[in-house]
């Protein structure tokens, strides 16, 4: 049995001897299912027996270079492929002002929880939690310096915000009943945002419908929590502050 690797102890290590052993299984199968002989692959693909019989045992990496050998000796074809789910989990040096923006206007009625993990059935991290459990209420917000993939921005969010049930924090959140899960975007005021949200504006209104002001104001304390919504911050140099109405020109959310 191979001793575990550093890596394979890692969370990313794991994924991917799990990922190896799957490759290899699946070298294997094709050349039985083929009668060809692990020395024969081997030669047609250029590669040491020895150094094959450890890939089909998911011991070894092979290169892409090594796998489309492989693949071509066993009549197959080579497919990779990067499948979104949840979104990245880097964030850049922007949202770290702009979380810190939006906490700072938060009433004390609303608990306050940052990088929430969810597991399933999505797999990601929301930004910000906000929960008012007198009114059963939670808010999942997602935090964004900019609008590069407008549609894979919003599955995530509806997809995470569906996951909340699945992290740690459920159980405290849910200790006397259910609370309602609602959404909401913290958007930068940049030129790029506004165009992006100016030119899809009808698919952000129906993902948040609620009026950017009356978001803010409950927040802030003053009103009940009108619904999904998205916010506006501006950044300047390391700090942000919440707008109280949305850019010049964005009638989203008025």
């Amino acid at each position: 049995m191979a001793t575990r690797t550093l890596s394979e102890r890692t969370v990313a290590g794991r994924r991917a001897a799990e990922r190896l052993r799957q490759i290899g299984q699946e070298i294997r199968r094709l050349r039985l299912e083929g009668g060809i002989s692990q020395r024969r692959l081997a030669e047609a693909a250029g590669v040491a027996a020895g150094f094959l019989s450890h890939v089909e045992r998911g011991e070894r990496q092979p290169s892409l270079a090594v796998m489309e050998s492989l693949a071509s000796a066993l009549g197959a074809d080579l497919s990779v492929h990067l499948y979104p789910n949840t979104g990245p989990t880097i964030h850049d040096r922007l949202q770290g002002p702009m979380v810190e923006s939006l906490l700072s206007e938060l009433h004390r009625r609303w608990q306050r929880f940052v990088e929430v993990v969810v597991r399933r059935p999505s797999r990601g991290v929301i930004d910000v939690v906000v929960a008012d459990l007198t009114a059963q209420l939670v808010i999942a917000i997602e935090v964004e310096s900019g609008l590069r993939r407008l549609e894979q921005q919003l599955r995530w969010s509806a997809d995470k915000a569906e996951s909340l049930p699945s992290s740690q924090l459920w159980a405290v959140l849910a200790a006397t009943a259910p609370p309602t899960i609602s959404r909401a975007l913290l958007l930068r005021n940049t030129r790029s945002t506004r165009a992006v949200a100016g030119t899809f504006e009808r698919a952000l209104a129906t993902a948040y419908p609620a009026r950017h002001a009356d978001a803010v104001a409950a927040l802030r304390g003053v009103r009940p929590w009108p619904g999904p919504a998205v916010l506006w911050a501006e950044v300047t140099g390391g700090t942000a502050v919440l707008r109280d109405t949305p850019p010049r020109g964005i009638s989203l959310g008025r």
